[in-house]
């Protein structure tokens, strides 16, 4: 007693390009594919240069900060070689007070 096994074979799915025979209308979906993503391109370039835009004012507002800072930096060791100025006179008057203080 021989039993015959058969095995029965499943078509491999298509899909619906494969499926559709109509050139022009994959030519079509292919196109409106296209469509889409050249606007989402163009969203996502418009959205970048706005990013550089933004950029750009920060950048320039950190210019300007640091612009004042380095003015700030400046008027202070300015202040500083005045103060240095003034204590180094003000030691030698009193060395010199001193000095006299020391002869008399």
């Amino acid at each position: 007693m021989s039993e015959q096994v058969t095995a029965t074979i499943i078509p491999f799915p298509r899909g619906k390009a494969l499926a559709e025979a109509d050139p022009r209308a994959r030519l079509q979906r292919a196109l409106a594919a296209l469509d889409l993503a050249v606007a989402e391109q163009r969203a996502a370039v418009a959205k970048w240069r706005a990013s550089l835009g933004e950029l750009r004012g920060s950048m320039q507002g950190l210019g300007q900060s640091m612009g004042d800072y380095h003015a700030r930096l400046g008027t202070l060791a300015d202040d500083v070689v005045g103060l240095n100025r003034q204590a180094r006179r003000l030691e030698a008057w009193a060395d010199a007070a001193l000095g006299r203080e020391a002869h008399r």
